[in-house]
């Protein structure tokens, strides 16, 4: 008996990690799988499929749409992630300075975060449509309008999500070094650049990394915002939507009328995870090199 209760988790441990790995397996790893050996075939439904090699990739690549939707989601992914985090640190550093109810600003500040994105995108599309209508126009009818109420949206959504874990950095920073500058006579500024946002970096790194990723995932907020509206006419006769996003334009691919671009959409998904992956492991390779260890 002894030797049973010796060391229950090695010897217990796979009948709790064992179901746990199976869901992982059958609800990731595999559609994984099979979603990259899609990529290279042409296909209506899954259960026929026939071999194209890289055709579907070099389709994706030369598709207009596709190139655009890039270098749009590129730029808004960079403004939201410089305009969340900036504001998102500017408002916990505020609240954790003693500020009288601090604590309701918090809650107040992170309930956008708790809204769906479609019911926020259809929020704002009456709040700017409300508002451009009084000056003859709407958010569908100028790419600007639609980059910067996307941008505002996202930020709305994100900055008090990203504060909490800013507010959580900034608990941790010791009280002993910033007595010492004070003693040393450092002003506030130099001991926010200086002690405090070098000790923070291990907050930054998730909070950049998530603003990152999630402004190039974005989805809902575009579809239900502006739908990737207005668009313009290629010279070839087709279309480009100026404010869809990657996310948007795989759905749109994928799923639209031509049932014969689904590899061509499954391409697309493919190169977006390897962009989105591996510019998320440069930037926490890049900010982890700042990080102060403690």
């Amino acid at each position: 008996m002894k030797g049973i209760f010796k060391n229950p988790i090695r010897r217990w441990g796979w009948l709790f990690l064992g179901p746990v790995t199976a869901a992982f397996c059958i609800g990731f790893v595999w559609p994984f799988i099979q979603g990259i050996y899609l990529s290279f075939c042409k296909f209506k439904l899954i259960s026929k499929t026939s071999w194209a090699g890289f055709q579907n990739y070099a389709a994706a690549l030369k598709d207009a749409s596709f190139v655009h939707s890039f270098w749009y989601t590129a730029l808004f992914a960079i403004v939201s992630l410089i305009f969340i985090n900036v504001l998102g640190f500017a408002a916990a550093y505020a609240l954790t300075q003693g500020i009288k109810g601090s604590n309701l600003y918090r809650t107040v500040f992170f309930m956008p975060n708790l809204i769906g994105g479609i019911v926020l995108g259809y929020i704002w599309s009456m709040i700017f449509d409300g508002i451009l209508s009084r000056y003859g126009t709407s958010i569908l009818l100028e790419t600007k309008y639609g980059f910067w109420g996307l941008i505002i949206l996202m930020c709305w959504q994100q900055i008090g999500y990203v504060m909490i874990i800013y507010i959580a950095g900034l608990q941790t920073v010791p009280e002993d070094m910033l007595e010492a500058a004070k003693i040393d006579g450092a002003t506030k500024t130099q001991t926010l650049f200086r002690v405090t946002i070098p000790n923070v970096m291990p907050a930054i790194t998730i909070c950049t990394f998530l603003s990152l990723t999630n402004g190039f995932k974005l989805f809902d907020q575009n579809l239900a915002l502006t739908a990737g509206q207005p668009f313009i006419i290629q010279p070839d006769g087709s279309t480009v939507k100026t404010t869809e996003m990657l996310a948007l334009n795989i759905y749109n691919t994928f799923y639209g009328q031509n049932s014969a671009s689904k590899g061509v959409g499954q391409a697309k998904a493919v190169l977006f995870f390897i962009l989105v992956a591996g510019l998320g492991l440069l930037q926490l390779k890049f900010t982890r090199k700042r990080e102060v260890q403690q």
